[in-house]
């Protein structure tokens, strides 16, 4: 199974040059001319402090996302969004063999979603552990992801059970 958030992540440059033209409009009618008996009006900042808070939490969730399961590996990548074609400098990429999975577990909060990886290691003892936000990931896709990864989970558990019963037989 393969598939990517392009679709979902298309109006995220929309939102910075929204974000940023309403907060130039606003600072720009919120200077004032100072005379001495005008006081400063703070009640023109809010927009400007919730257009950077909008701002920042585009930044942190805007990344694109892709899934390939196709094939004996699995496939993640992230990817930033504002200036990705132009350098990658968000990006987050992982490619394993699809017997080290271990487990995964999907962190859905109201504003954010997460994908947790789990992944076998030879060199460091127990498991590597990988994080992806998923957050413009839509529900159908999130959950064919979960789909997708659960069944391999069963069948790494199904060949794990075959392996154990042949080293029992070898053993009598």
């Amino acid at each position: 199974m393969r598939f990517n958030n392009k679709k979902e992540t298309s109006i995220v440059p929309s939102i910075y040059i929204i974000v940023v033209a309403v907060f130039i409009t606003n600072a720009f009618a919120s200077v004032e001319l100072k005379y001495d008996d005008v006081p400063f009006n703070y009640s023109s900042l809010i927009p400007n402090v919730v257009a950077l808070a909008i701002g920042i939490y585009v930044f942190i969730v805007g990344k694109s996302f892709e899934f390939d399961s196709d094939g004996e590996t699995l496939n993640f990548k992230s990817n930033g969004l504002l200036i990705s074609q132009f350098m990658h400098y968000r990006e987050q990429r992982t490619e394993v063999p699809k017997s080290k999975l271990k487990d995964f577990k999907v962190e859905n909060y109201i504003f954010y979603k997460r994908l947790h990886i789990f992944i076998h290691s030879r060199n460091k003892r127990g498991y590597r552990h990988y994080k992806y936000n998923i957050t413009f990931l839509t529900g159908k896709k999130t959950k064919s992801l979960k789909i997708s990864l659960a069944k391999v989970l069963e069948r790494n558990k199904a060949n794990g059970e075959r392996k154990s019963e042949r080293s029992q037989r070898g053993a009598i």
